[in-house]
């Protein structure tokens, strides 16, 4: 693909939601639904999909988006009086024209950043005041990069504690043909077996079954091998030390409306996320929890590629 000049645009997407589209001077591109502040596409400079967006995702509020980087803030999972999830990413959220600075050594120039605050109906649910700060960016090679500020801005004093995940959707060729790597003797909470605590076993994690599982205290490099497409995803991440990791398989898959009951084939969800530990935020502090993407050629039948270079490189 030519090259060309790095672009960023505000344009309509599916039944009319805003959408920003980015794209890297050499072709990999991104898009961002401002409904959920939500990344729903990432291509490389050949045009190839890396994530996952079901073919029976709504595209219409409340629900969110099934599939992409859906935000779970400022929660993750399904406790007290919050929607699933939390909130985050059925909100509309604001282009911010007004952000923070960021370190100059920031390769990108292919960004755009969100805002979030809350509505008189959020405080109602969840009583306090946050300003939540999102960019999205696509460095010159094609890596997709999420950092995520949050700032507790309550004026009466109080903290307030929250547990957060980048709901990351990965495409791949065929769930069967997938190995996780990094997450090897790690503790995780089973959330089929009501967050019972347990010890990964495994060389690597394969999937043959129903899977989500919470790693704990997991490294800041994962690997995602893809035999059939000769691809490993490399996520990076910081100030997330857990990491679930989530498969429907079929008998759940039939009872989402907004999933494909085959479409389980073809998707898994590596998150990287901070559960175990809620972050606390007193009045005027901030936390910064970054995800970078990226999508390297390999064949680990070959051994082209040994998977321990790429989460120690």
């Amino acid at each position: 693909m030519a090259a060309g000049k790095p672009s960023v645009k505000l344009c309509k997407g599916i039944n009319g939601l805003d959408k920003v589209l980015l794209r890297e001077a050499r072709g990999s591109s991104a898009e961002v639904y401002l409904y959920g502040g939500q990344v729903t596409s990432w291509k490389n400079i050949h045009g190839e999909e890396m994530l996952f967006v079901s073919s029976k995702a709504f595209f219409k509020p409340p629900k969110a988006i099934r599939g992409g980087i859906p935000i779970c803030f400022p929660q993750f999972g399904n406790h007290g009086i919050l929607e699933q999830h939390g909130f985050a990413r059925n909100r509309v959220w604001r282009i911010d024209t007004n952000p923070p600075a960021f370190p100059a050594n920031s390769a990108s120039n292919t960004f755009i950043d969100l805002i979030l605050k809350p509505s008189e109906e959020d405080f109602k649910i969840w009583p306090h005041s946050y300003e939540f700060r999102l960019r999205v960016a696509l460095a010159p090679g094609g890596d997709l990069m999420l950092t995520s500020r949050i700032r507790n801005t309550n004026t009466d004093g109080k903290p307030f504690s929250f547990t957060f995940a980048y709901h990351t959707y990965f495409s791949v060729s065929d769930i069967s043909e997938v190995r996780v790597e990094g997450l090897e003797t790690m503790d995780y909470l089973d959330n089929l077996k009501e967050r019972e605590r347990f010890t990964e076993q495994g060389d690597a994690i394969t999937f043959e079954s129903e899977v989500h599982k919470i790693y704990l205290s997991t490294p800041t490099k994962i690997a995602i091998l893809d035999h059939e497409k000769k691809r490993t995803f490399v996520l990076r991440k910081d100030g997330l030390p857990d990491a679930v990791v989530w498969n429907p398989w079929d008998r759940k898959a039939k009872a989402l409306a907004d999933f494909g009951d085959d479409e389980y084939k073809y998707m898994l969800c590596v998150e990287a996320a901070s559960i175990e530990k809620p972050i606390t935020l007193k009045p005027g502090e901030e936390w910064k929890g970054r995800l970078e993407l990226s999508a390297v050629p390999s064949s680990y039948c070959s051994g082209q590629l040994d998977p321990q270079k790429v989460l120690q490189g």
